[in-house]
Order: structure tokens, then sequence, then C-alpha cells
């Protein structure tokens, strides 16, 4: 059968026929799978160089400070900016949406974060705020030095975000990125797992900008394509970031959600990431399990509640991994060619050549 390349332009990986693992994914295949999750972006494409923007992820539809949820963080290369991780790794808990933006916006998110949390109704005397944000350098396409990103911005992405289907590609933080020599951006992915093994969705959201030798569900798509890694070509530079948002609706503490987290480098790598020097490459993971709420006061001395057991997390583990993948591949399968500042152009994936290699490689049916 003929692959028509027209028709099957800016199409998820998965409507073109690249089924990654086994498991299989939500009716979304989207973080937002995870019941109560938002997602929400704002996109700046302004003049010829500003090429930006803010993608927030909310856990849920309440008070977050309020009731927070058990949180994790793993940091697969550390050149980045992760405010807030300290406190989460401490206390094993979240307590604002989860913000993305370019390194140089860090500051502006973590001010408007803590603006909006404390004029939350029932915050009125909350005099601390742990605002998580993240951020990948997207000074390539960028004008990265005017910090075009305001803080109503990003209270934009925060009020938006919305349940249902996430946009991916050159969206949000993922406006002005670049992955494995070609156009990155946001992508997002899930995994629902058996029933027998709980039922459980996972979801996966992610901000790529890194590089490698890029494999495209098994397939050397990147060395196939002479565009690699120490190949030489204009672009060589594994440098970047990759911040990956994991969810779950398993009741999970934070203890395991690190666990997972750690996953989930294990679908970057499969993807042929490399987590380079330069590198940033975080992973927030967290439960939406309402019976682990953490609430902001209680009367109560202890929180009592069940949680999945260590032989349990197997099947999570691996969810987490394939919607990983998929998600890095989404990224560059909906991203399209963009120029940017001082004229630079960084080209899509060419999904028709991809395509082809898949069919070559009997990793593809069609």
């Amino acid at each position: 059968m003929s692959i028509d390349v027209e028709a099957q332009a800016h199409k998820r990986a998965r409507e073109q026929g690249i089924k990654i693992g086994v498991l299989p994914t939500g009716k979304y295949n989207a973080i937002t799978d995870v019941d109560g999750v938002r997602v929400g972006h704002t996109t700046l494409i302004q003049a010829d160089a500003i090429r930006t923007g803010v993608t927030a992820i909310l856990p849920h539809n309440g008070n977050v400070f309020q009731q927070k949820v058990p949180t994790a963080v793993y940091v697969g290369n550390g050149f980045g900016k992760l405010t807030g991780s300290t406190q989460v790794q401490e206390l094993g808990n979240l307590e604002t949406s989860i913000i993305l933006t370019n390194t140089l916006s860090v500051g502006t998110a973590m001010n408007a974060v803590v603006g909006y949390t404390l004029q939350q109704p029932g915050n009125e005397q909350v005099q601390s705020v742990n605002a998580v944000v993240g951020e990948t350098n997207d000074g390539y396409l960028n004008d990265i030095r005017g910090r075009h990103v305001s803080e109503e911005h990003v209270l934009q992405a925060v009020q938006e975000a919305k349940s249902g289907a996430v946009q991916e590609g050159n969206v949000g933080a993922g406006t002005g990125t670049v992955c494995f020599g070609w156009k990155g951006g946001i992508g997002s992915s899930s995994r629902k797992l058996p029933e027998k093994a709980g039922g459980y969705t996972v979801g996966v959201l992610v901000q790529t900008n890194f590089g490698g030798v890029l494999q495209v569900n098994g397939v050397p798509v990147g060395k196939e394509l002479g565009q690699y890694y120490m190949h030489q070509q204009i672009k060589d530079s594994a440098d970047g970031s990759c911040m990956i948002v994991v969810a779950t609706d398993a009741p999970v503490d934070a203890r395991n959600l690190e666990r997972m987290a750690k996953r989930a480098m294990m679908g970057l790598a499969k993807t042929g990431g490399i987590a380079s020097n330069g590198s940033g490459d975080y992973v927030i993971a967290f439960s939406t399990n309402p019976e682990l709420r953490i609430p902001y006061t209680s009367d109560a001395k202890t929180h009592a509640a069940s949680t999945l057991r260590n032989d349990e997390m197997s099947p999570m583990f691996m969810a987490v991994i394939e919607a990983t993948e998929e998600a890095i591949i989404n990224s560059l399968f909906m991203a399209e060619t963009m120029t940017g500042k001082d004229g630079r152009t960084v080209e899509a994936l060419p999904i028709d050549k991809v395509l082809k290699l898949l069919k070559k490689h009997n990793a593809i049916k069609r």
C-alpha cells in the first residue's frame, strides 16, 4: 500500500500506524487521560525572532495548595533550572501547577505562580509558596535575551488549561525548541494498564529540546538520514534539555513516584537521547489519587492511605517508559518547520522519509 505523504502530514505517530510498546493508550493518548489533569499553553510567535511560550500542567481541579499531591523529582542530567525541586524532594508533595517555559523566563513564571496562589480563595494566610517551574533553552530560534514571556502569559496558560486532547508541536513551551536537529516541541502520550494490573492510567507530557541519535520505534532514523550527534552537521549538538512530566491516578507515594520518574529516562534513551553534558533532563512525577492528597492544614497527626506495594510497580514502570518514548516522538511528528532569530530555520522531521524507513525495517504496517 502506497504512503500518501500529504494526507499524513502533521499526524501523531500512532495515527501514522506507528505503535510504540504493547500497552493500550487512554482515550486521548495524552497526560489528560489521567482524571483531573489539565494542560494549557500560551504561544508567542511575534515579529522575526520571538518564538517561545508557556505550558501549564494542573494536577487537579481544586486548590492545589490546600490539597497537595504526592510528587517526586528525578534529575537525569542537572544542567538546567527546576525551581522548587528541593522542597518537592524533601516533603514529597506538589502545591502549585507545574509551569514549563524558556530558561530566562523562569523567574517571571515563579512570580506569576506565587501571585496566582496567594490570591486564590482559602489562601489568604499563606506566606510561603513553592512554585515549580521547569525550562529548556530555546535561544537558537528565540530572542531569549529579550525575555518576552510576561506574568500575564503564564497566568493565561494556567487559566486556559483544560482536559481533553493536548496541543502538540510548536505550541507553548515547545514553540522554539529543537530536538535531534529537527523541530521539537510539546508531546504527550498515555498508557492504560489492564484491570488485573489495577486498571490505572499513566500520562506523560514532554518539552523536547535535546539531541543524540534519533530512533523511532527502534529504527535508526537519525543515522539513516545522516543527522545525528557526532556527524559534524551544522547543528551537530546534543545539548539542550528535556522536561518530562508524569501523572498517574494510581495510589503511588513519593518514593515510588521517584522510581517511576527514573524510568522516564529509559523512555528518553529509547528515542536516542543521550542526556548530554549541557542538557537539563528533569522528570516530575505526581499522583492524582484523591486518597493521597495532603491537606495544607489538619488536626490529625497521622495520614493513613493505601498505596501500591513495590511488587505492583513493574506495570507502572513499563507504562512510563512507553508513554515517554511516544510523547517524545509525537513532539517531533507534530512540529512544523520554523524560522526564527537571525533568520535561522529548523526543519520539521521529514515524515515521508521516516515512514519509508519504518516500512523498510518492518516497524510499521502499511
